[in-house]
């Protein structure tokens, strides 16, 4: 049998690889007589492409993908669509699927604009394997980052370098190099929120839904349409988004005269939507939205104590539950989007906790050793130079085996980083963790930082080996 897997997270960095490396190699050990080539789509793009010929005489395609990709060339083929840790997790129960042929075909009907009947979205739904609301997200926030990260660490270097204390902190003077680096900083910031909201539209409408949704991403993000002296920030982003997207999709729904098909997703479709989703936000959302943003962030910047030590538990116990799964990215897509807010203390504590997992389950497996088989030992190894660059992804292969024992241990330690980081001050202006982001001078107070993350290790390396029997012993 030939298969072929387009594989791709949202972050394109680990999942997407590490689904890749699973899905091949359990094709190779010979149980399934299967022959599979996998297509990665990560932050450097597609690699590995699949051909036009490949598809063609390829027997099914695994999608197993957390973000929108392109469909259309899949038409008629079995499709299995799954999330991106199934590959990872069970790519033997996605095997075995094509083997005893219970895989839906694909056919491309909303992109061929065929309204849907409401039986077909019920079809539809079911065969993504995934809550849409989710993908659509994530398409949204995979785009988004680059942005983020991008102005965050310019910020960052023309504060930490060119910056000068002042009684209203580090101010960097106009005549400087440094100012322009920071207005460019300042300027990819802008740009965050319509990325956010164009993406989301993207997914759900295609082509049709980017302007609608950039262009409502923009107005959200810009109180003075409605009157607002602030935006309505990433929330007003992602409202904007499904609105334009879903706006758009029922327009391509329509059945219209041949004669105007041509001009609906260049014309009709991008300018009718855009209209409905700047009426909407201007004389109805963005004013309630904008003072639901003003609320939260003045909650967080008035944090004290103990709210703060609650709120650092439930965003290390989200980054570390499931690995780079949802739960982690809602955490994380929380503290990137409130970096934009200037709330940079969140992302302090989720850079911490994201490298916890995986340097504490590497040390873990070099301090007992009898208490990993050897597999185990070199997945320590892996996962302790995944910590360092803060791939969170690093900790999967311990927790898949023994994950009673592994993800409370894990847990417990990256709440216990994030407690250390959110009191003693440690702030992160990109969205990323682990030490890696105080090498490029995106963190405040590095000291601590560094004592975060020895600690939380500590924690879990300590916790998982006290929980572990030697190998031996079962």
């Amino acid at each position: 049998m030939k298969l072929l897997a387009v594989t791709s997270c949202p972050n394109g960095i680990a999942h997407t690889y590490m689904a890749a490396q699973k899905l091949t190699k359990t094709a190779d050990e010979g149980d399934f007589d299967i022959e599979i080539k996998v297509e990665t789509q990560g932050s450097i793009g597609v690699e590995n492409e699949l051909t036009p010929e490949e598809i063609r005489q390829a027997d099914g395609i695994i999608l197993a993908v957390d973000k929108a990709v392109e469909m259309d060339r899949f038409h008629g083929k079995k499709v299995l669509q799954c999330a991106v840790a199934d590959a990872i997790r069970k790519p033997e129960a996605l095997f075995q699927r094509f083997v005893d042929g219970n895989v839906p075909v694909y056919e491309a009907k909303v992109e061929k604009d065929t309204p849907l009947k409401s039986n077909d979205a019920d079809e539809e739904k079911k065969e993504k394997g995934q809550n849409p609301f989710y993908r659509s997200l994530m398409n949204g926030v995979s785009f988004m980052i680059p942005f983020v990260v991008v102005g965050g660490l310019l910020i960052a270097l023309s504060l930490g370098i060119g910056g000068e204390p002042t009684a209203k902190g580090m101010v960097v003077p106009e005549d400087s190099m440094w100012h322009s680096i920071l207005m460019v900083g300042q300027a990819a910031f802008t740009f965050m929120v319509p990325i956010l909201a164009g993406y989301i539209a993207v997914s759900i409408a295609d082509r049709p839904g980017l302007a609608p949704g950039m262009i409502g991403g923009y107005i959200a993000a810009t109180g003075s349409f409605y009157g607002s002296e602030a935006g309505a920030g990433f929330i007003g982003g992602i409202v904007a988004g499904f609105l334009a997207g879903y706006i758009a999709k029922w327009i391509k729904s329509i059945r219209v005269p041949q004669m105007i098909q041509p001009i609906m997703p260049i014309l009709v479709i991008p300018l009718v939507t855009t209209l409905i989703v700047a009426f909407l936000f201007i004389f109805v959302l963005g004013a309630p939205i904008a003072s639901l943003m003003q609320g939260l962030t003045g909650f967080l910047e008035g944090m004290q104590g103990s709210s703060k030590v609650l709120l650092a538990l439930i965003l290390g116990a989200m980054i570390a539950f499931d690995m780079g799964g949802p739960i982690n990215k809602v955490a994380f897509l929380f503290g990137a989007a409130m970096i934009g807010e200037g709330q940079t203390f969140i992302m302090g504590a989720l850079a911490v906790s994201i490298c916890i997992p995986p340097l504490g389950m590497g040390l873990a497996s070099l301090l007992a050793k009898r208490k990993y088989v050897e597999a185990e030992r070199e997945a320590g190894k892996a996962a302790l130079a995944m910590g360092l660059v803060g791939i969170t992804e690093g900790a999967i292969p311990f927790a898949a085996g023994d994950p009673l024992r592994v993800i409370p241990s894990i847990m417990v330690g990256s709440m216990t980083g994030a407690v250390i980081a959110m009191l003693s001050g440690v702030t992160d202006h990109v969205p990323h963790g682990g030490p890696i982001v105080a090498v490029v001078q995106a963190v405040d107070n590095i000291p601590m930082f560094f004592v975060a993350i020895l600690v939380g290790t500590l924690v879990t390396a300590t916790m998982v080996n006290l929980l572990k029997k030697p190998v031996q012993d079962g």
